[in-house]
């Protein structure tokens, strides 16, 4: 629910948003949620923060990390559905938000 720039990152935000996803996707169904999250900060922010990461990571760095978000980005996917009803500015270029993850 925020835009945030690779400055203001903070410290293991790349572990934390990884961590995330794999507790999310180990949930059963279709339905995603971090059981961990908070109130008002949801997944699509780890994805967020990877996005942000991958446009400021090193070549080499920015393909390891990109194997993975490849991977998290086609469960999340398969996981959701498509809300096009939903897409604002604020989500401009961030699919991601775009999605339908309730039961």
């Amino acid at each position: 629910m925020r835009r945030v720039e690779a400055r203001f990152l903070r410290p293991d935000a790349v572990a934390d948003a990884l961590s995330r996803f794999e507790r999310a996707f180990q949930q059963p169904g279709r339905y995603l949620t971090d059981p961990y999250e908070s109130p008002g900060i949801e997944i699509e922010d780890g994805r967020d923060d990877l996005d942000v990461a991958l446009r400021h990571l090193p070549r080499g760095a920015r393909a390891d990390l990109g194997r993975l978000v490849e991977r998290i980005d086609e469960e999340f996917e398969r996981r959701t559905l498509p809300d096009p009803g939903w897409a604002s500015e604020w989500t401009a270029g961030r699919w991601w938000w775009w999605r339908l993850r309730e039961r």
